[in-house]
């Protein structure tokens, strides 16, 4: 049987707990069996549009896998159920994932981003990952797809074998792409969202002692002013304050 990791709920979502080589492992198991079955790595970010979206809280807490992507979620463990939870971020996880993949000879599929961008994460994983198995990637219009377009996508992936396809289309639109393909895609999907181009060096990732003081979102937000500041101001501040009334409601119902 696959590991399968328990969850808490935090806030709005079910955030699975373990450390992070579990959460490796339960992936690398379901890639290796193609189960078709899809992992959210959940930030502030994702939280704050799952609270506002009753359908969005569905397809996240509908995934086998909910990783504490940002070390705001992993300490609220701390806060809420005096748990000690390793930050399972998705920049460090896709790199892991990828080697674990190339060592277990499973092959993987990357489905979002650009052309360009996916012709340099090829060659640089060519480069640095020579028996690494490339199944496949697809850049899709930016528009809805069709059923027949999804039935299409579901038919090459499932065609080329893949056994992971990591996701590259941002929160939440890769969230909803996973749920909705879960059944036809025979494959783990886990959406990596801005990732991909910190791994090739499209962009450079906060400093150690940032991630460790949760300001990785003040490194990003000095990178992409213009597209962070209002969803970082509203979803951080929105955060602190369902943190605290979530702690006060435990509180007062113990009491």
């Amino acid at each position: 049987m696959p590991l399968t990791l328990p969850k808490r709920r935090i806030i709005s979502i079910n955030v699975s707990m373990g450390s992070y080589k579990q959460f490796v492992t339960a992936i690398i198991e379901r890639a290796k069996t193609r189960t078709s079955s899809y992992v959210c790595v959940a930030n502030v970010h994702m939280l704050s549009e799952a609270y506002e979206s009753r359908h969005f809280r569905k397809v996240v807490n509908s995934a086998f896998l909910v990783t504490p992507d940002g070390m705001p979620i992993a300490k609220a463990f701390k806060s809420l159920y005096r748990v000690n939870q390793d930050r399972v971020d998705g920049m460090s996880l896709l790199p892991n994932l990828v080697k674990e993949a190339e060592a277990k000879e499973l092959s993987v599929y990357f489905y979002g981003g650009t052309p360009e961008m996916l012709g340099k994460a090829t060659a640089y994983l060519q480069k640095k990952h020579m028996t690494l198995k490339i199944a496949g990637t697809y850049s899709p219009p930016f528009r809805p797809l069709t059923d027949t377009e999804m039935d299409d996508t579901a038919k090459d992936i499932n065609g080329s074998g893949a056994n992971i396809v990591f996701v590259v289309l941002g929160c939440p639109k890769q969230e909803i792409w996973m749920y909705n393909m879960k059944g036809k895609v025979k494959a783990t999907m886990i959406g990596v969202g801005g990732a991909l181009p910190v791994l090739i060096g499209d962009q450079k990732r906060a400093p150690k002692w940032m991630q460790e003081h949760s300001l990785e979102w003040l490194y990003r937000l000095n990178q992409e002013p213009r597209r962070l500041f209002k969803r970082y101001f509203k979803t951080n501040s929105q955060f602190v304050y369902l943190l605290a009334k979530t702690k006060l409601k435990k509180r007062n119902f113990k009491d």
